[in-house]
């Protein structure tokens, strides 16, 4: 039996305006340096938290977006993104950044670690952790 908690961080703002999409990230890789089962869920304006070109010298904000690249490194390879919020913004897993883990159960095989799911197999993830965390 496994004593590991499962965490599932869900993202819902936007990545710049606030606070929360940084502080989010900066947990999560905290998490995973101590090896929790740690998951991310992009919901709402927290899609937007992984698309493409981000540009933020206008606004006088440093792009953290780089940073969601090394999540692989630390075995973080479930990031969930609601199909239905990617919809509704008129995006698709095209207009996101391309992140991969390496999987060592097979040969280090590069995968994708986005999963894009509805809102009702979201639902089911949710329901199956121990700890869910909204920023």
């Amino acid at each position: 039996m496994s004593t590991t908690k499962k965490f599932l961080y869900v993202n819902r703002k936007a990545p710049y305006g606030t606070i929360y999409a940084l502080e989010s990230l900066e947990v999560v890789l905290i998490g995973a340096a101590f090896e929790q089962d740690v998951s991310l869920a992009f919901i709402d304006d927290g899609v937007y938290e992984l698309t493409k070109g981000q540009d933020t010298k206008d606004i006088g904000m440093k792009n953290f977006s780089p940073t969601y690249s090394a999540l692989g490194d630390f075995d973080v390879s479930k990031i969930y993104i609601e199909k239905e919020s990617l919809e509704a913004r008129g995006l698709t897993l095209d207009d996101l950044l391309d992140l991969k883990y390496e999987d060592e159960d097979d040969d280090y095989a590069e995968k994708d670690s986005i999963h894009v799911v509805s809102r009702d197999e979201l639902a089911d993830i949710m329901d199956e952790q121990d700890v869910v965390l909204s920023f």
